[in-house]
């Protein structure tokens, strides 16, 4: 079986939805499928048009945008047209047996246009909804006419695609509310290779005492620093924090568009000295940064973006059988069961997320037993093995259980 993916972006950019990716590509490989890649015109890492890396062939598509085509509408318009012309031509080559069509929806029309042209099903990933992330960059607003417009182009795909995939219980709901028949959406959730993560590895003393926190109990955040992630929370937390606990220390590893205002806000709230920002560091020193954190801390803020949406870092923190503490966002209900897997506190409750903090930080003999649990449900119910296998029945329903 020949499966053409049409991706966003890919490795080697780093980020939630390139690593998705890889892994979904290697264990699909792992069942003998036949994998090929087709990246947009967003994945913006120089390279050759027809790229190796780590053993994966991505065929990218060009991109030199006139004047008119860097204009809003004619932009994304311009952006579907190239995709839709270097998919047809690499599917034309391939002769995949099926489309598979990973989010955003700009990614789902070229898809469609080239799967009728040479009649091979399209299957359409959802990972987000458009819309509700570029009310979160700040681009739109809920309800506005763009929103309203991005809906209904996400609404009009997910009804002629052949196949929905989504990657939690949110979404899922969410196109089920659109009409969108059950039959036709199965979820293939979030998952970590537990074997790339060891379990309880001890701190690395070196890099604790460089960032200065030999001594101290240090409630950790590493990822992209967007505003949805809610570690202004956080900080406005911390003070309440340090009154009980002044041994605390927060360790913020990696950055994005808050970067700036987190950093001012800790010196508006006189944290600097609690408050470490290491920069992004190296995927492969990752490791040595968790092995610091003895409360990892997500606070999202609740929006349709984090109620609906699973995050992958909280499985990350499970299968390295680290604490929690997490809002109680639709997307972390999901994830983590309060008081045995993690501690939830209420979404955008400042006062809430320090009391868990404490709580947490007095239970130490429960420590062992929270710890164990997230690996055994990282262990059972989220590897990657488990959740791509999903994926026979989709392509099956298509093509046919014996092909598949």
């Amino acid at each position: 079986m020949r499966i053409l993916h049409v991706l966003d972006h890919s490795i080697p950019l780093h980020s939630g939805y390139t690593f998705r990716t890889a892994a979904i590509l290697r264990e699909q490989r792992k069942l003998g499928w036949d994998t090929h890649h087709v990246t947009g015109v967003k994945h913006t890492a120089p390279g050759p048009l027809v790229e190796e890396v780590d053993g994966l062939v991505f065929h990218r598509t060009p991109w030199s945008p006139g004047m008119l085509e860097r204009v809003p509408v004619l932009r994304e318009r311009a952006q579907m047209r190239a995709l839709e012309l270097r998919l047809l031509e690499v599917a034309r080559e391939l002769k995949p047996d099926v489309l598979h069509a990973h989010s955003p929806v700009l990614n789902a029309f070229p898809a469609l246009l080239v799967g009728r042209a040479l009649d091979i099903p399209v299957v359409y990933e959802i990972r987000a909804f458009w819309e509700d992330a570029a009310v979160d960059h700040g681009t739109t607003t809920e309800g506005s006419l763009r929103y309203r417009a991005t809906r209904a182009m996400e609404t009009r795909a997910v009804h002629t695609v052949d196949a929905v995939t989504t990657i939690c219980e949110g979404l899922r709901g969410d196109l089920l509310a659109r009409g969108v028949p059950q039959s036709k959406i199965t979820v293939i959730p979030n998952a970590v290779d537990v074997e790339n993560f060891a379990f309880g590895v001890p701190g690395d003393d070196a890099l604790r005492a460089s960032l200065g926190l030999t001594g101290k109990r240090v409630l950790g955040f590493l990822g992209s620093f967007y505003a949805y992630e809610g570690l202004d929370l956080l900080l406005r937390a911390l003070p309440s924090i340090l009154q009980q606990a002044p041994d605390v220390a927060v360790l913020l590893t990696g950055g994005g568009p808050q970067e700036e205002n987190l950093k001012k806000q800790a010196q508006e709230l006189g944290l600097q000295d609690h408050v470490i920002f290491t920069g992004r560091v190296p995927h492969a020193e990752v490791q040595r940064y968790y092995s610091l954190v003895d409360v990892l801390v997500y606070p999202r803020h609740s929006m349709r973006l984090t109620d609906l949406v699973t995050p992958l870092k909280p499985l990350e923190a499970m299968a390295q059988g680290l604490l929690l503490v997490a809002s109680d966002v639709g997307g972390h209900r999901e994830l983590i069961r309060d008081g045995e897997t993690g501690v939830l506190f209420r979404a955008g409750d400042a006062d809430d997320l320090a009391r868990s903090v404490l709580r947490l930080l007095g239970m130490t003999d429960r420590w062992p037993e929270l710890r164990a649990a997230g690996r055994r449900f990282v262990e059972t119910e989220r590897t990657w093995a488990a959740s791509v296998a999903r994926y026979r029945d989709v392509y099956g329903s298509l093509i046919g259980a014996a092909a598949a």
